[in-house]
């Protein structure tokens, strides 16, 4: 009786073993990439699947975006300011079959990838650029990791670069740079004022030039202006052609 429970509860035991190894249960998200005798033989999931125990093995796939930061890397940039970088890359399994048989640790090697991939783009452009041209750099980043990553199944969604740390000597050499540079404008702001007030009072000589009668009305209105001043003494400004009219009268 009691050899008989016995090999009940090995019996048992063993199926339950079995069960466990033959029925697999798969999330939304899980993909199973199944090997029969070594050999690649379809990829299951989701939901219940059958493994047979000793003849086949399973991989699961996580197809969900997955999030990856880039550690921080030494960049040279092309006008040679060395500056730290680090990122962000988004990326996700489409081919559970490429990413399993066609590189090894997928994460590991578009990890790997994405450092060679932003020291190398980055390291072709200014100081300037990396600072005011984020999107673009973003894109060309994405576009290079998602093509080189297409033959493991893998679709890079996006990349944002995170931070650009500068030795601090390099950000006092930035400031004094913008601060020439809004000097400069400035300067050439000023001299375009100068240039048009030139032209215009240019303009208004030689209309005083051709017409007498604006001329005369010139000197009213500065007359005016100067009345309207709390001065002892007004000196009024006379056209020497009119004084000699005037003299010329009087003879």
């Amino acid at each position: 009786m009691i050899g008989n429970f016995g090999s009940i509860i090995a019996f048992a035991v063993v199926a339950v073993i079995i069960a466990v190894n033959t029925f697999k249960v798969l999330k939304e998200y899980e993909r199973a990439v199944v090997f029969t005798l070594g050999r690649f033989t379809g990829v299951k999931g989701p939901g219940l699947i059958i493994i047979i125990p000793g003849i086949q093995q399973m991989v699961r796939v996580d197809m969900r975006t997955l999030v990856h930061d880039v550690p921080t890397q030494d960049v040279i940039s092309r006008d040679n300011v060395s500056v730290k970088v680090n990122a962000v890359i988004y990326y996700r399994v489409v081919d559970a079959n490429r990413a399993i048989n066609n590189v090894e640790r997928y994460m590991e090697a578009t990890s790997q990838l994405a450092q060679t991939t932003l020291r190398s783009v980055l390291g072709k452009h200014d100081l300037d650029e990396m600072l005011s041209e984020r999107d673009k750099l973003n894109n060309d980043i994405q576009e290079i990791l998602d093509t080189q990553t297409d033959a493991w199944g893998i679709k890079v969604t996006n990349v944002e670069i995170k931070h650009i740390d500068i030795d601090e000597s390099m950000v006092r050499a930035i400031a004094k740079q913008a601060e020439a540079e809004r000097e400069r404008r400035a300067k050439i702001i000023n001299a375009e004022g100068e240039l048009q007030a030139s032209e215009k009072l240019a303009q208004a000589a030689n209309i005083l030039a051709k017409e007498e009668q604006a001329l005369h009305l010139r000197y009213l209105s500065a007359l005016q202006e100067i009345a309207n001043q709390r001065t002892n003494t007004i000196v009024f400004p006379f056209p020497m052609e009119d004084l000699g009219k005037f003299l010329n009268r009087g003879n």
